[in-house]
């Protein structure tokens, strides 16, 4: 390894205040023991405490990805550097106690008490010994309708949280981390529903508490709709109520109130410097005798006890607040995106919530109540009352093949299993904050520090196997960087320009275009939501990791987020599949492993050691048990003597990346050698990877039997992100005859039918190859591989060829002319933007010195 490994934030320009970090760092084989200390200082060598443990392990034992945890430098630092060495002692450590009913934290500023049970997971939050928070819960409205004689009959049932078991999975010194699962169940009866998980993270010397909650949908989608879901917490109100305040985040300020305002038709003079002075959070104070004539005109004016914010789609907000029950809402102002921070507090300070991607995962909301009293009630809403309870229904009652690209004549379009997480960040203040500390916190919710390294060390250290490093060092690879990043501020703007947010929409693209109605296909079908369809997560991932762009991060964490956990199943008949891309994101028929393969979400785990994400891989690493009572090719071959059949890709391709991930993480020698046998199945085919590509399988053995050389077309094997995954387990395997099987496949995949019968002995036919672009990667491969100059030209033929090698978007957009705002590229598709991507980053790092002069008709300025 370098003796210094460089590090710096992902979001440098706001570290100002200290705050927690978490991080991931990739290894060599070799390179880190794990037995071996390591060190972190600033860019000054200031020494900064730090844990770390690994998350993921070399065949030989070694490290392969570390996860370091660290309390940012006091007034932030540019840069901070990892060495091998003793970590330096942290002044303050977070302690974690345990009995039998409850978990206590104290970080040295705060200290955080949970419920082992009962419906109250926060028990309290105390800060100099001063009560900040008296509770949390989780909070839902159920809603369900009927309809007799013509009369529609809504009825609104309150669920609250039901904690089922507390876990602490981490004890500092300076993080620890508590995991808490359990249902949401009627406050006024016994059922449960709505399984949910929730870490929070405490690091030592910090105000902060980092919440990650996911909520698992296990309804009856005609029945059980969900008119609110939040999280509640009881706030203690002290001292007049002049000095109580309620703050939230709008578009470009802040709602900056109280209870009781020093706002009256005679409020001049000192009177109107303390208004100021109150607005900005300060405690005023008043002399009875010498104020009493406007203390009596405070005790004659409002009291407000109740206000909201609610984000009631990605373009508009309103607050309101109100005196008290049964009186009307005032409505405060309209706004276009509000902010995601709230605050409630008192003489003594109160708590603050950042709700992460406020307005793109609408409908959410703030809701404060009994302002005025000794305890208000604070909810952030992940999804608003407010507004239409969420619909879990598919758009249609049947499905429709033929005319809308849908996978199956079996409907199969339930949302049962199906999860979403939220993040959520609590400051828990000894005082109310002023606008510049409200500010950061708001953009620390939206923009969490993260510590990364440089794209070149990322690259050296080979994490996630072969791509390449921005080169400009010819004309040719100028115009293949130009257009590489041209795709991606392409989809960066249509995200804002199609509006592609809300809860369960927000991270993922749109499959393919419609230019006579200038819209993405979103009501055709397949055609429809792109649910990792040819693998645009790993294509935005390998751009974040080859530029170290801050903006394509948050593009690929946000679809990670989404697809891991919106287009998957985590439990029930599907469990471990998900479902092909729809208009509805878990609407298609055909629930396969590669939309939940590891190989998809690993990028996000070990950059991050994100936990939940760490969950989502554990719940996919047996889905192949999952085919035997779904089979993946149940349509084309008939019950036999296999429990189920398989192609080699997409379907044991994404089998192999969750076995590869569990025998990383875990060291797991069973997880290993299902990868092996698999392989050697493969091997015992007539022509290796060529041949199949579908194959009788048990998923008790591992074994794949085959069942003839030419049984299905071979581009789903290689267009799913299998190449990847398997380019990086040949560094973990050293299997040469693997990796000639790789080669072997991408120099046969693009061949004539004449020069594949000499190959092969006219047992494959040349049809089964289609879509040449998809190939190029595993072409690339191969040419590397084989040193075969012929092959690296017709990689880079059909990469140069293609039209996202040929046209500049941002110059081919075009403004639609009835809608003057709107510019569109009429023969866009995600499918062939995310492969060729994908591809071209790969090939140029295998074969770029094979890459061919400008040419006018396949590069153009």
């Amino acid at each position: 390894m370098a003796a210094t490994i460089p590090l710096h934030s992902l979001s440098p320009d706001q570290n100002t205040i200290p705050v927690g970090m978490t991080w991931g760092i990739p290894w060599r084989e070799g390179e880190l023991r794990r037995d071996e200390a390591l060190s972190l200082t600033t860019s000054l060598g200031e020494p900064v405490p730090m844990q770390h443990w690994a998350t993921a392990y070399w065949p030989d034992g070694s490290v392969k990805w570390s996860a370091h945890s660290a309390v940012s430098a006091d007034g932030g630092a540019e840069a901070y550097s990892l060495t091998k060495g003793e970590a330096a002692a942290a002044p303050l450590t977070v302690k974690v106690t345990e009995t039998d009913d409850e978990v206590r934290l104290d970080t040295g500023v705060i200290v955080c008490k949970l419920g082992k049970q009962g419906s109250s997971w926060l028990r309290g939050i105390t800060r100099n010994g001063l009560e900040l928070c008296s509770g949390g819960e989780l909070v839902c409205i159920r809603e369900s309708a009927s309809g007799v004689s013509g009369v529609r009959t809504v009825r609104q049932e309150p669920f609250e949280s039901r904690v089922h078991r507390l876990t602490i999975e981490q004890e500092g010194p300076v993080r620890a981390v508590v995991k808490i699962d359990g249902r949401h169940r009627a406050a006024a009866g016994s059922r449960e529903w709505l399984p949910f998980s929730m870490r929070l993270y405490l690091y030592a010397g910090l105000e902060t508490i980092r919440v990650v909650h996911t909520f698992f949908y296990d309804g009856n989608p005609n029945e059980d709709f969900i008119k609110g879901l939040g999280i509640r917490f009881a706030v203690p109100m002290r001292g007049k109520h002049y000095n109580r305040h309620i703050r939230f985040s709008g578009d470009n300020g802040l709602f900056a109130e109280s209870p009781k305002t020093l706002h009256t038709r005679r409020t001049k003079g000192k009177y109107r410097e303390l208004f100021e002075e109150q607005t900005a959070g300060a405690k005023v104070s008043f002399d009875a005798a010498e104020d009493a004539y406007f203390l009596g005109l405070l005790d004659n004016s409002a009291t407000w006890d109740g206000f909201k914010l609610m984000q009631q789609s990605s373009e508009h907000y309103r607050i309101w607040k109100r005196t008290g029950e049964g009186c009307s809402w005032v409505k405060v102002t309209d706004g276009h995106r509000a902010g995601g921070l709230a605050f409630v507090g008192s003489e003594g300070g109160g708590l603050a919530c950042g709700l992460r991607h406020f307005w793109r995962k609408h409908p959410s909301g703030f809701e404060v109540h009994g302002a005025s009293g000794d305890e208000a009630s604070f909810t952030a809403w992940l999804w608003t009352p407010e507004g239409e309870p969420m619909d879990m229904r598919h758009y249609d009652t049947k499905t429709h093949v033929e005319s809308s690209y849908e996978g199956a004549e079996e409907l199969r379009a339930t949302p049962y299993g199906i999860a979403n997480t939220n993040e959520l960040t609590l400051w828990c203040t000894e005082e109310t904050p002023g606008p510049e500390l409200l500010e950061f916190m708001r953009q620390e919710t939206d923009h969490p520090t993260l510590l990364v390294c440089e794209p070149a060390y990322y690259h050296e250290a080979r994490a996630f196997g072969i791509w390449s490093l921005p080169d400009h060092s010819t004309e040719e690879k100028r115009q293949l960087e130009a257009r590489l990043d041209g795709i991606i501020a392409f989809y960066r703007k249509e995200v804002e320009q199609r509006k592609w947010y809300g809860m369960w929409d927000y991270g993922d693209y749109m499959h393919s275009y419609d230019p006579v109605r200038h819209v993405w296909n979103y009501d055709l079908g397949g055609c429809a939501w792109q649910n990792t369809e040819l693998a645009p997560n790993m294509w935005l991932w390998l751009m974040f990791l080859r530029t170290g762009r801050e903006d394509i991060f948050r593009m690929a964490e946000a679809m990670t987020r989404h697809t891991s956990e919106v287009d998957v199943y985590h439990f029930g008949e599907y469990a471990g599949l998900g479902s092909r891309h729809n208009v509805v994101h878990w609407g298609c028929g055909c629930k396969e492993a590669r939309i939940g393969m590891a190989g998809l979400h690993r990028y996000f785990y070990y950059l991050t050691a994100d936990e939940r994400i760490g969950d989502m891989m554990n719940e996919t690493k047996d889905s192949d048990f999952t085919t035997v009572n779904l089979d993946p090719m149940r349509y084309y071959f008939p019950k036999d003597e296999h429990p189920t059949h398989i192609r080699v890709g997409p379907d044991w391709a994404a089998f192999s990346s969750n076995w590869m991930t569990q025998w990383e993480r875990y060291e797991s020698a069973a997880y290993r050698d299902k990868i092996l046998v698999g392989i050697n199945s493969i091997k015992g085919a007539n022509y290796r990877l060529i041949s199949g590509p579908t194959y009788g399988y048990d998923p008790k053995t591992g074994v794949l039997t085959p069942m003839g050389d030419d049984n299905w077309g071979r581009h789903l094997a290689i267009c799913m992100g299998g190449p990847q995954v398997w380019f990086e387990l040949a560094g973990m395997l050293k299997d040469p005859e693997w990796e000639e099987m790789l080669a072997e496949l991408g120099v046969y995949y693009n061949k004539t039918q004449e020069e594949k019968d000499k190959l092969t002995k006219g047992h494959i036919s040349a049809t089964r190859f289609e879509h040449p672009v998809l190939s190029a990667a595993i072409v690339a491969y191969g040419a590397y591989y084989r040193k075969d100059e012929a092959t690296a030209r017709q990689c880079w033929d059909i990469l140069l060829g293609n039209p996202f090698a040929a046209v500049n978007l941002q110059e081919e957009a075009a403004t639609v002319a009835h809608l003057d705002v709107l510019q569109e590229i009429y023969w866009i598709n995600t499918n062939e933007a995310a492969q060729w991507s994908l591809n071209t980053i790969i090939a140029l790092e295998l074969i770029a010195e094979h890459l061919p002069k400008l040419r006018e008709q396949s590069l153009r300025s």
